[in-house]
């Protein structure tokens, strides 16, 4: 069984093997020990705090294979961006002029950097073990984190948003990146990403053009990546849509990748979260396909799994034996319950790879 919980200063050597297999482009989850290590001791200073002041508080879960006894995945929230440092972005703008002499009009699309996600709550560092991507798995990590938005409101902000990985050729080059950051800097993708995922990323963001730019002036091979996700992030994208996020109309400042964004309240896991009490464990008599969330919302062990459940009443679900252990819960004790699956028909997510950054 799969458990996601807080990630702990334990997990180091698994994060860092799991930050190996991501290919680059996952910012939030870098190769490098120590910025893994610091960003372990924020999350648990995070999930310790008891405030719930927003600034600078870093949710990390990990997804331990119970049986393994390892890291086999992650995903993060961060309480509030653009706090202590501006959170930039392009925003996506149409411009039209028109000429009655000729009698001609031209809609031209610009490129201007904003900072209007400040105070927003962010989603990230989602990545999946390439050996896990299938079942519900992928979505466990994803959704599991609105259930940890219904259950501290007072946490995170009414905006939700998550940038999606851009596109990156098979060399792990990004068009976008060559077009525009590459002439400021002097240096390929791969090592702004590199130095992005250090922590290291405040002088790019600052040293940006910061005047419009007309798309219609960048390559065509950078002009057909905006806003356009990863390969690998599809199913992060049909993840997000399924919960009511949508197209922001703005675009990661390194790669073009696209931002989506939701307020708190209009995503369905959220809106179908409730609180019940276990009252039974042992066998089930539930269809093959109900699967749901489960989780115990304490703090600082937020536990949760995607298991099978009964409803008994509208206040007591059943479930397993291996799921009340896996929760370490008992008869009477109360969790947090969500649909896993808000489609008419599942759909595999076989594609949650290194897509939200």
């Amino acid at each position: 069984m799969l458990l996601l919980r807080p990630v702990r200063a334990a997990d180091l050597s698994d994060l860092y093997e799991l930050s190996l297999s991501t290919g680059g482009g996952l910012t939030t989850l870098p190769a490098d020990r120590d910025v893994l290590a610091a960003k372990i001791a924020l999350s648990e200073a995070s999930f310790h705090s008891g405030s719930d002041a927003l600034e600078d508080a870093y949710y990390l879960f990990a997804l331990e294979d119970l049986a393994r006894g390892k890291v086999v995945g992650t995903s993060g929230i961060f309480a509030s961006v653009g706090q202590s440092k501006p959170f930039y972005s392009y925003r996506i703008l149409k411009l039209t002029q028109v000429s009655h002499q000729p009698d001609m009009k031209v809609d031209t699309q610009l490129l201007q950097l904003v900072n209007d996600y400040a105070g927003a709550t962010e989603l990230g560092t989602l990545f999946l073990h390439p050996d896990y991507r299938k079942g519900h798995a992928g979505a466990l990590l994803s959704k599991a984190r609105y259930l940890m938005l219904a259950a501290y409101p007072g946490r995170f902000s009414e905006k939700i948003m998550a940038e999606i990985r851009g596109w990156t050729d098979e060399n792990g080059q990004s068009p976008f990146w060559d077009a525009i950051g590459r002439h400021f800097f002097g240096m390929d993708f791969q090592e702004a990403d590199h130095i992005n995922g250090m922590g290291n990323n405040q002088f790019i963001a600052d040293l940006m053009p910061k005047f419009p730019i007309y798309t219609n002036l960048l390559p065509q091979e950078a002009q057909d990546v905006i806003g356009k996700p990863h390969d690998g992030a599809r199913g992060a994208v049909r993840l997000l849509m399924d919960e009511g996020f949508r197209n922001a109309g703005a675009v990661d400042i390194f790669d073009g990748g696209p931002c989506f964004e939701v307020p708190r309240h209009d995503i369905r896991t959220l809106r179908k979260a409730r609180s019940v009490r276990i009252g039974a464990i042992g066998t089930l008599d539930v269809s093959p396909g109900s699967v749901s969330l489960v989780a115990v919302a304490d703090m600082p062990d937020f536990r949760i799994i995607a298991t099978h459940m009964a409803e008994m009443n509208e206040e007591q679900v059943a479930i397993s034996q291996e799921a009340a252990n896996a929760l370490s819960v008992k008869e009477g004790d109360a969790v947090l319950v969500s649909p896993l699956v808000n489609r008419r028909k599942e759909e595999p997510v076989s594609q949650t790879t290194t897509s939200l950054e």
